[in-house]
């Protein structure tokens, strides 16, 4: 009997359920008409130039992409149309806008009322507002417009989404020449979100008087804060309670804020992460700061009004593994850190970032005795003496920073011992002595190493096998030569190197060039380097090449790179003609040196199309007259045509140049009357006509 009677209200539940069905007008099975109709109605006012969206045809809408429906009551509840190709460099910008959408947001998006999830990010919108109907979806608990390129005030009516508990607008900008940005004129309605734990605000602006503290401070339940670069200049922080008690993160780095470190931080004792780094906080770090007991992350670096000394009571921050104090007015030895050092802080820190912090003194032992530390910045500073051997103890170590110091003495063997070492920087600074292959032994994992601009000898044999995989090699004016280091060869992944001033006094091979196409930055200038440059047209992702003061001959090599912007084959031998397009194949050029060589024929008239900065093509053998080409668009400030054989008159064209300062076009043959347009030249400085 119970058999039947849960048998017939089985039957009956279905029978309700499909009723209810009829009445949302629902016929086809999968998706109600009504909300297919709304998707639809969306998509005709998007822009969708790489067809994203095709497979939005059919009846069943759920099953169509960034499209998602609730799997009993078939309501779209997500839609997630976030762009699949964000671009991380200039290399993927082009596949980024093909697969952006654009144009329009249509209401007709007000048809999805049990929406709870909407992703437009990494977008390009062009800049149009965020419409007002946005605040209308009641039901909306994730809203994700970051990077979409929309612009303008952000309507008070998102206010009305108190169902929201993440909420992200930022890095919205449309104009790289004149940026234009999301505007918050009064914060308050951020108080009416009741519901929301995250809040990413960076790169919108607010506007003075906001009220965004107020309105924080009116969200019991929010976990993190992102205000960075929201062009907040408030001179007062205060508030008289606190109500965000449950706040984990807050970031208002790259702000104007110019007060105090206010007291009311210190209350929020759930704080993990606290970013107040640039910005123009003034006094002293209160000692108040003990009170954040669950600080795992705290960031001052780069307010240069904060003074005085480190409280000893930051040492007793026990679950800190993140500080920075970079570029702020503290202590001047490391001497006096002793006492915050040695409390527990030193038991779980893994990253200290003291840069340019105008320290002085020498490297305690102490430091030793950060076992987990992985990331150790101290460089920009005035820190003298050796390196101590006590920083080989710090087993964890994945980066240390100490270039641009006054460090003496040798390379401690201590230092070999850092087997997890991934970046080493020790440049600019007074070490000495020969490094041989036994120090680098230990380096396994290492892929950026500096020790340019000291007094190093690199005693490694031509056969030797390098135990690590580099991509940047930096040893400028360390000693390397006589021959060029057979050992690089291995070396596949190198990208940025610099061997400038290391004493090589031999040909480039031929693998070099076949097997480095892939770097970006490469210089070797200042060497007695001999032999010629092939042809390099295959250096498609060049950005900075140096071969100036060398013994290189034969004709110029040939480019093909628009990321280009300095080129130096200054202080050679080169001879022949300069290539006629050569302005054309490297269109982005700011710094152009060919000065010193045996260059000759006329100056290309595709120069002229140079956009930036210096052009140098003084003491060489051109000939013919000055190319009469230049017009408005150009950048050039500086162009020394001088010491060449030049003739003909100063052509009138020469201040269409807006920005020339400086004209060099002595030791030719040039005559005639001096152009009464040189008037115009209006920051003209320097003019040699000698």
């Amino acid at each position: 009997m119970d058999l039947k009677r849960t048998q017939l209200l089985l039957l009956f539940f279905a029978f309700l359920c499909a009723q209810v069905r009829k009445l949302n007008g629902d016929s086809i099975p999968g998706c109600i008409p009504i909300e297919r109709n709304a998707l639809l109605g969306f998509k005709e006012g998007l822009k969708d130039p790489s067809n994203r969206l095709s497979s939005w045809v059919g009846d069943d809408c759920c099953t169509w992409e960034g499209v998602a429906c609730d799997n009993r009551t078939r309501h779209v509840i997500k839609l997630d149309l976030r762009n699949p190709r964000p671009f991380s460099d200039a290399n993927d910008l082009f596949l980024y806008k093909k697969w952006s959408l654009g144009g329009e947001l249509r209401p007709s998006l007000l048809g999805l009322k049990y929406l709870n999830y909407l992703d437009l990010s990494m977008n390009n919108f062009g800049g149009i507002r965020i419409p007002e109907f946005m605040g209308s979806f009641r039901q909306l608990k994730y809203l994700n417009l970051s990077c979409a390129s929309l612009g303008g005030l952000v309507p008070h009516q998102l206010g009305n989404l108190s169902s929201l508990q993440y909420l992200d607008l930022s890095y919205n900008y449309y104009d790289d020449n004149q940026p234009g940005f999301l505007i918050i004129d009064n914060a308050i309605w951020i108080s009416r979100l009741s519901s929301l734990r995250y809040l990413d605000m960076t790169e919108v602006q607010f506007r003075e008087g906001a009220h965004w503290l107020q309105a924080l401070n009116m969200l019991p339940s929010v976990v993190e804060v992102h205000l960075q670069s929201c062009g907040i200049n408030t001179t007062s922080l205060s508030l008289s309670h606190v109500n965000f008690t449950s706040l984990s993160v807050l970031d208002l780095s790259g702000n104007f804020i110019n007060s105090t470190i206010p007291g009311w931080l210190f209350n929020i004792s759930s704080l993990e992460y606290l970013d107040l780094s640039y910005n123009f906080f003034r006094g002293i770090i209160p000692p108040a700061i003990k009170n954040l007991a669950s600080l795992k992350a705290l960031d001052l670096s780069s307010n240069q009004f904060l003074e005085g000394k480190i409280p000893v009571e930051l040492g007793k921050l026990c679950k800190l593994q993140y500080l920075g104090l970079s570029y702020i007015n503290i202590s001047k030895n490391l001497l006096e850190f002793e006492e915050v050092f040695s409390g527990c802080i030193k038991n779980n820190l893994e990253t200290l970032y003291m840069w340019n912090t105008q320290l002085s003194g020498y490297l305690p032992d102490w430091l030793g005795d950060f076992r987990k530390l992985k990331y150790l910045d101290l460089s920009g500073n005035s820190i003298f003496d050796p390196i101590p051997e006590s920083l080989g103890r710090l087993s964890a170590l994945q980066e240390l920073y100490l270039f641009d110091n006054k460090l003496n003495g040798t390379f401690p063997k201590s230092l070999g011992r850092l087997a997890e070492l991934i970046e080493l920087s020790l440049g600019q600074n007074f070490l000495e002595g020969v490094m041989s292959e036994e120090q680098f032994a230990n380096f396994t994992k290492l892929k950026y190493l500096d020790l340019s601009q000291n007094q190093l000898i690199l005693n490694l044999t031509s056969n030797w096998i390098p135990p690590f995989q580099l991509q940047e090699l930096v040893i400028g004016s360390c000693k390397l030569g006589p021959r060029f280091p057979a050992w690089l060869r291995m070396l596949k992944n190198i990208t940025y190197l610099d061997m400038s001033s290391t004493e090589i006094s031999d040909a480039i091979p031929n693998w070099f060039w076949r097997s480095f196409s892939q770097i970006w930055y490469l210089d070797i200038s200042c060497n007695r380097i001999t032999g010629s440059v092939p042809d390099l047209t295959d250096f498609i992702d060049l950005e900075y090449f140096n071969l100036s003061s060398n013994h290189f001959e034969g004709p110029l090599p040939n480019f093909n790179s628009s990321r280009l912007w300095l080129l130096d084959l200054s202080n050679n031998s080169f001879s022949g003609a300069v290539h006629r397009d050569i302005g054309k194949s490297i269109p982005h050029l700011e710094y152009l040196s060919l000065s010193t060589n045996n260059l000759s024929g006329e100056i290309p008239l595709s120069l002229c199309h140079l956009r930036y900065g210096s052009l140098d093509l003084s003491k060489n053998l051109l000939f013919d007259e000055l190319p009469d080409c230049w017009n408005h668009s150009s950048l050039i400030i500086v162009i020394d045509f001088s010491s060449n054989n030049l003739s003909g008159s100063v052509l009138p064209s020469i201040c269409s140049l807006r920005f020339l300062e400086s004209l060099h076009l002595s030791n030719n043959n040039l005559s005639g009357e001096l152009p009464s347009s040189l008037k115009s030249c209006a920051r003209l400085n320097t003019l040699d006509l000698g």
